[in-house]
């Protein structure tokens, strides 16, 4: 048994309302709610002290309420906007303990390993004051309890009235969470309303009933409930790893001063910061650049698009726009960009997943500015010839059309010779050392190891004769080789690799 608190919980009470408020100071006074929809039927999510001493609770709908307190004011807070609420937390969190846990189910509640602490800060009463001084600066208001079970300090953030507790011991934390009300704990309204017809109103008394009619009477949230409550169920703490900065730098090491140049920059750090934003479920609400000029100048800026998004053309087409209205005084040295996230639709999320990296049309385009540029023979591709010689095999022709490629599925890969342009001459061997010792490819690759052959091509008697032993060739650095022999010349070349 652990003999100091293992577990933290640091809950941000009605979460919804504190960034209302926060938006909104003028809402401090007076009831106040946060609902779904902004209609009649809309349903009250979270309601203030004032509200609920009007008797107004989380499931009435927006009129209900209405008729309870006839000046109480609601509105709407998106879910992104809780979420990158939720994700600065973690970013605070981060910093005052290594594994923090945010609720997925409830938004505003964490989960915090604080084993340890007491190594890093003189005691945990110190560390809950640090925690809150940096949570009162994002004007946040959170409750912190450190104790000894995931339930226990849950249980007591969710619905005790001490903004910092630390609990002596299980004993000490059990007695303390059996008087929590059921209704501070985040149970639907229905459920709650049940248990209530009961006289079930407090933590206490669920614990105290049979597990076996829960489930069927009340469902599985009541018994998962019940069980992390009397300790049948103690899952572990599953940590969120830190969120990385999403920031992209490239120092150049030959300074542009074309903006067609500086944006083609942006261009390649920005897919792969749209990448890592996907696989967070997030999409780009804002892109801020720095731009450093020789001599020591810098030029910031920062575009938004009009809803947050994964479409790097429409971003781009943004920071091109910026970049015209700019004033370049000199060659660009280094390129600075930051991603700010938000939380992306799921179409979002489905068009990125599904966008192939080879884009066909951006292909042509490409193909066509080369032509345009250098010639009709800039683009080639190689087209399969009769020949004797492995060289003589192919040839380069010009090309207009790209094609993705189409692979044959097999049940086992094979290996690949990629030849040389022009065989590669390789150094002249000592007439003193034996076949097993050649170092036919120099003292770096080491000598020869095992090979297979030779593979005996000859032919041109009508032009120039040539006779050439192919083997296949594995030195010591382990690489395997195509090499021949040519016995005009009397010198071994290479004509290839294997991989």
């Amino acid at each position: 048994m652990s003999e100091s608190p293992s577990w933290a919980c640091v809950c941000l009470p009605e979460l919804a309302l504190q960034v209302l408020v926060r938006a909104y100071p003028q809402l401090r006074q007076g009831p106040c709610a946060v609902i779904d929809e902004d209609r009649p039927q809309g349903r009250v999510l979270c309601v203030n002290q004032a509200a609920r001493e009007l008797r107004l609770l989380p499931g009435m709908t927006y009129a209900a309420g209405l008729s309870l307190a006839p000046d109480l004011r609601a509105r709407v807070v998106p879910q992104q906007q809780l979420q990158q609420v939720v994700d600065g937390v973690c970013e605070v969190l981060h910093t005052l303990s290594p594994r923090v846990e945010p609720s997925q189910q409830e938004p505003g509640v964490f989960w915090l390993d604080v084993q340890g602490l007491q190594r890093v800060f003189p005691s945990l009463g110190v560390w809950i004051q640090s925690l809150h001084r940096q949570l009162r600066a994002l004007e946040l208001w959170p409750r912190v309890v450190v104790g000894w079970s995931r339930f226990g300090t849950y249980a007591l953030a969710r619905g005790g009235h001490a903004v910092g507790q630390i609990l002596e011991s299980q004993e000490h934390e059990r007695q303390a969470y059996e008087d929590i009300c059921l209704s501070r704990l985040g149970l639907t309204p229905s459920v709650r309303d049940a248990l209530g017809k009961l006289g079930v109103r407090d933590v206490g008394a669920l614990l105290s009933l049979p597990a076996d009619g829960l489930r069927r009477r009340f469902g599985p949230e009541v018994l998962q409930l019940w069980r992390l409550g009397t300790g049948d169920w103690r899952p572990s703490l599953r940590a969120m790893a830190p969120q990385v900065p999403l920031c992209q730098q490239e120092i150049l090491d030959n300074p542009v001063e074309h903006r067609s140049q500086v944006l083609f920059v942006i261009k390649r750090g920005l897919y792969g910061l749209l990448v890592r934003l996907a696989s967070r479920h997030q999409a780009l609400s804002s892109l801020g650049c720095k731009l450093q000029i020789e001599g020591g100048s810098l030029i910031e800026f920062e575009i938004s698009p009009a809803q947050p998004t994964l479409d790097e053309h429409q971003v781009l087409e943004l920071v091109r726009l910026k970049l015209e209205s700019l004033s370049l005084k000199g060659a660009i040295e280094e390129v600075f960009i930051r991603v700010e996230p938000a939380s992306a639709q799921r179409e979002q999320l489905q068009l990125f997943k599904h966008r192939g990296k080879r884009d066909l049309s951006a292909a042509k385009e490409a193909i066509a500015r080369l032509r345009a540029e250098l010639g009709d023979d800039a683009v080639c591709r190689a087209h399969l010839t009769s020949g004797n010689l492995p060289e003589a095999q192919f040839t380069w022709v010009p090309t207009k059309q790209v094609s993705l490629p189409e692979p044959i599925p097999v049940d086992r890969r094979t290996l690949v010779r990629r030849i040389s342009s022009r065989p590669l001459r390789l150094p002249p061997q000592s007439r003193h050392t034996r076949d097993e010792g050649l170092l036919v490819t120099g003292v770096e690759q080491g000598a020869v190891v095992r090979s297979w052959g030779p593979y005996i091509i000859s032919g041109g008697w009508w032009v120039r004769e040539v006779c050439r032993e192919y083997q296949f060739t594995q030195v010591q650095s382990g690489r395997l080789l195509w090499l021949y022999y040519d016995r005009g010349r009397r010198r071994w070349y290479q004509q290839g690799r294997i991989c």
